[in-house]
């Protein structure tokens, strides 16, 4: 089998920022056929050039240059044939002569570089200097298959693209508080959210009865625009149509989408079914469940839900405090977290607790009890200060600071 390797790499700042991407394998294998294709193929703009150190000096392996950005003047075009041209055709050369590049082959590899040029892109010494380590650091990267899995599944989670505004939050490192928003005005909601502390442990659930008043696009808009990165779950609590309020909820950008636990199975693996499809986490609400009927749902699914809530309903909260019986064995009893261990075995994901929780001994139990997500409306959007309300679980949480990074030779 003909080798074939991949790198990346981005160094430097500004309008002469480097980001380089490259492919580098033998002349008879897709590196080789994409080379020549290259050569061959021109498209307007983005002409392939041969890296050269000078007219007439070629770097072994021979190594083909393809501009990211569309060339549409003379003046572009001189920072690719130039500065850029021979950066990577010395980063090419010396990675040969100081062995990142394997001596035997040296004449049975070719190599493509794609390269990034900003049309405004003025130093030609930080061009020059940027695209040479750059292409360095991507041979070396690309001939070790950098970066590991082990450090691609530490990280991916935690990294910020440079180029973006925002990082994307996800569930990957529990315990967090989810804050429910559910009743008053959509524009309260967005005061209260305002008012939260910056935390990667707070998630956003945009609860049913604001889905149902103002809509999926609307809500989930609204917040979106607030907090770009934040993890937003849209709370359809679905009954039928698994797929269609998936979909909904998905092209609203909502990261997680809850299905009813009492639906029909076929709607819960559907509705599952359709939430892996579009990339967003399913999540299974036990509301008026019993809770060895609803552990026998999960058993018998074939896709399970990241996420199982365990949910006290605010009304069964309320009948209880006039008196009514707590039902061991339901959802409307806390007894079910004792079988948090056992639904989070069947599923591999998590678990989150809902229904009248406070700090103190409540999330105390709940959090021993295995509990990932601790999700929490009134004692928050009640609150005359909902950042303090916030604060007191978080400070309750004894969530250490998240500071690990795997260093090795290749980061940058």
């Amino acid at each position: 089998m003909a080798d074939f390797f991949v790198g990346e790499a981005l160094q430097g700042k500004g309008n002469e920022l480097a980001h380089v991407d490259l492919m580098i394998g033998d002349k008879d294998g897709p590196v080789g056929h994409a080379f020549a294709n290259g050569m061959t193929q021109l498209s307007q703009g983005h002409t392939p050039l041969l890296a050269l150190i000078k007219p007439n000096l070629t770097p072994h392996p021979r190594t083909l240059i393809v501009p990211k950005v569309t060339i549409d003047s003379l003046d572009q075009a001189e920072k690719i044939f130039g500065p850029a041209q021979m950066a990577v055709a010395k980063a090419v050369a010396d990675a040969a002569e100081e062995g990142d590049i394997p001596q035997s082959k040296i004449f049975e590899y070719v190599v493509i570089v794609s390269v990034y040029i900003h049309p405004k892109a003025e130093d030609e010494s930080k061009i020059y200097y940027y695209n040479y380590g750059a292409t360095r650091l991507a041979i070396k990267r690309a001939l070790s298959n950098y970066p590991s899995m082990k450090k691609l599944i530490a990280e991916k989670d935690r990294a910020k693209h440079p180029v973006m505004k925002f990082r994307p939050q996800t569930i990957w490192d529990p315990p967090y508080l989810q804050v429910a928003l559910d009743v008053g005005s959509l524009s309260a909601a967005v005061k209260i959210v305002e008012q939260l502390p910056k935390s990667d442990r707070i998630i956003i659930e945009i609860g049913t009865p604001y889905i149902k008043k103002y809509g999926i696009e609307e809500t989930i808009g609204r917040m979106r625009a607030l907090k770009p990165g934040a993890y937003i779950i849209a709370d359809m609590k679905t009954m039928d149509v698994g797929r269609a309020e998936v979909n909904a909820a998905a092209d609203a950008t909502a990261n997680a989408v809850v299905v009813s636990g009492i639906a029909p199975i076929a709607t819960v693996a559907e509705f599952i079914r359709a939430c892996n499809k579009r990339g967003v986490h399913a999540w299974v609400d036990s509301l008026n469940t019993k809770q060895a009927e609803f552990i026998a749902s999960l058993q018998g699914l074939t896709e399970k839900p990241k996420v199982v809530i365990l949910h006290r309903g605010i009304d069964q909260e309320d009948a209880q405090k006039e008196g009514a019986a707590k039902k061991e064995g339901t959802s409307a009893s806390r007894s079910v977290w004792g079988d948090i261990k056992q639904i989070k075995k069947i599923t591999g994901g998590l678990a989150a607790v809902a229904g009248g929780l406070k700090p103190g001994k409540p999330l105390a139990d709940a959090l021993k009890a295995g509990a990932d997500i601790v999700i929490v409306g009134r004692y928050i959007y009640r609150s005359s200060d909902p950042n303090r309300a916030a604060m007191r679980f978080l400070d309750e949480m004894e969530i250490e600071a998240d500071t690990m990074r795997l260093f090795d030779k290749l980061d940058y």
